[in-house]
């Protein structure tokens, strides 16, 4: 499952970095890009804080966050038996690396810095839903793949909880 877990991880990384290195070098100033009809805008914007733009003065925080959020995954990681956990963490761990390398690299200083979001949905600018970036759909994605594992009983470590019968409950 280490294979996978980083495997994904290192796809989901690859992506967002790629991603925005394009995006900065040919959109950063320029007018947003309307792609398949207006149902999304290419538009970067440097954002300061976390999803929905919240604790925009707290970027350390965050960076602090991420750093956690990557060493629990690698924690977890060798106690991984379930594919579909070691798909949802590596999605998680690519996109927080991601964000997190932003967060070390980008202006306007080390554990600062302002990640990159380009991705607008309906309209630019965010008018109808925040602006992302590829590492924030990986973090979206992995976690709600790791919520629906947990709620149909299956663990990362490959055990099974199977829900009793009502009746059995009630005797």
């Amino acid at each position: 499952m280490l294979a996978l877990l980083f495997g994904v991880a290192v796809v989901a990384l690859g992506l967002d970095a790629l991603t925005k290195i394009i995006v900065v070098d040919q959109l950063e100033g320029e007018p947003p890009v309307e792609v398949f009809g207006g149902l999304l805008y290419l538009d970067v914007l440097r954002n300061p804080g976390a999803a929905f733009s919240l604790a925009t003065g707290m970027t350390w925080l965050l960076a602090l966050l991420a750093i956690a959020v990557v060493g629990v995954i690698i924690w977890l990681a060798p106690k991984l038996r379930s594919p579909g956990w070691a798909v949802g963490l590596g999605l998680v761990l690519g996109g927080a690396c991601g964000n997190l390398a932003d967060r070390i690299f980008r202006a306007p200083g080390p554990l600062q810095g302002h990640v990159v979001d380009f991705l607008s949905v309906l309209a630019p600018g965010g008018a109808v839903w925040p602006v992302f970036n590829i590492a924030d759909s990986c973090i979206v994605v992995g976690g709600v793949l790791v919520v629906l594992l947990s709620l149909l009983g299956r663990d990362y470590d490959g055990t099974v909880h199977r829900r009793k019968k009502a009746a059995e409950n009630n005797s």
